[in-house]
């Protein structure tokens, strides 16, 4: 479902299709900082920058998306979050744009337990959750932007994979959401006219 909304996001900015790809979902090697070496005792130190190499983290998230075989965007996928997965999702974003620096990092999830207004996916200003605010403001560089499909918070003893508890995906939310990717994937089409009218 993510693929689809991207997918028709980036139709409705003009974007071509054959410009836009997904490809399968490799893990980008991200190794040892070099400030982190610095600052190990001696011993430890020319230990690690002599196996440099071996000192490694394969780092990845659900969906790659590829604009002119550029990796642009990474996208989280959650049946729903909550402030707990939240920083593991900001790890692994922050070490994501470590190699991709513009990398624009989005999380999309069914439900929501993050607290705040992350659960009214179509309130207008969206505030978000104060908890969340305080997580996030630690990965400056991530900038995650949360997008909800589903109205209402999760509620543990009512799981919607259980037909009882089945909650309704509404047009407006998919739209809503369509919307929202398009203003984050717009800047990409527009960057790429720019260049081709320089060129011209």
């Amino acid at each position: 479902m993510a693929s689809h909304i991207v997918r028709l996001a980036w139709q409705d900015v003009g974007g071509a299709d054959k410009r836009l790809s997904f490809g399968d979902v490799k893990a980008y090697q991200v190794h040892v900082s070099d400030a982190y070496v610095a600052a190990l005792p001696r011993h430890v130190r020319e230990y690690v920058s002599k196996t440099k190499n071996q000192h490694s983290y394969r780092a990845h998230v659900d969906r790659h998306v590829f604009i002119d075989g550029r990796f642009v965007v990474g996208i989280e996928c959650k049946a729903y979050t909550e402030n707990a997965m939240l920083k593991r999702i900001l790890v692994d974003f922050s070490l994501l744009k470590s190699l991709h620096s513009s990398l624009i990092c989005c999380l999309f999830q069914l439900e929501s337990m993050l607290g705040g207004q992350y659960a009214r996916p179509l309130a207008s200003p969206q505030f978000g959750s104060p908890r969340s605010h305080v997580l996030m403001s630690f990965f400056p560089n991530v900038n995650l932007k949360i997008i909800t499909l589903l109205e209402g918070k999760r509620k543990v003893d009512r799981p919607i994979h259980k037909k009882k508890f089945f909650k309704p995906l509404t047009m407006a939310c998919v739209d809503h959401a369509i919307e929202q990717v398009g203003g984050l994937l717009e800047r990409l089409h527009e960057s790429r006219k720019l260049s081709d009218e320089r060129s011209a």
